[in-house]
């Protein structure tokens, strides 16, 4: 990728998964009124805005983060399949995205029962929507440690297919890439 598109889709990445990582704050926030208020109207209220807000803030988010995320792997010198911490960060956005979106069943439930006004509140203080949201803040600042830190470890494919691994003469990867490369690879640690 040309360093500027580069540069355009890392900010984008970033800015969708802290996104994601900031929607996912708020419904705990959501979830913790939502058990702990004694106000019926404040708990049908929190119930009926979870499902909208994750159909257009949630969900999105997670789909711009994964797509964003494979952009940014195809399209640098990190690769999809060369590193462990990356094959992790795909591993946990598809499944939180995967879960989230059979969660939404869930959502849909809880605003139906909220949206009926004579129920009782006490059937929409459900700790399920506190736990998904705590495992989910979990998952996304694991990601979050994994693009910072990125641990060493090429997986067996980066291994197999890297240039020099198995003829003894060829050069290093890091020996044929251009300065334009390096920057990248550096850019992107």
């Amino acid at each position: 990728m040309a360093p500027a598109l580069r540069k355009l889709v890392l900010t984008t990445h970033i800015t969708s998964s802290m996104g994601w990582l900031g929607a996912v704050l708020v419904f705990m926030a959501l979830a913790i009124i939502g058990l702990t208020s004694r106000d019926a109207q404040t708990v049908r209220a929190v119930y009926l805005v979870m499902e909208p807000a994750a159909w257009y803030t949630l969900i999105p988010l997670a789909v711009a983060s994964l797509l964003t995320g494979l952009v940014q792997s195809l399209g640098t010198t990190w690769g999809l399949f060369r590193h462990y911490w990356v094959l992790f960060k795909l591993l946990i956005n598809v499944g939180a995205i995967i879960v989230l979106l059979m969660y939404t069943e869930t959502l849909a439930y809880l605003a139906g029962v909220a949206a009926v006004p004579d129920s009782a509140s006490g059937m929409l203080k459900s700790p399920s929507v506190l736990i998904h949201a705590v495992l989910a803040l979990v998952l996304l600042l694991l990601a979050t440690v994994l693009a910072v830190y990125k641990p060493r470890g090429r997986t067996r494919y980066a291994i197999r297919t890297r240039p020099g691994s198995a003829a003894g003469g060829l050069p290093s990867q890091d020996a044929r890439m251009s300065a334009g490369d390096r920057s990248a690879d550096l850019d992107a640690r």
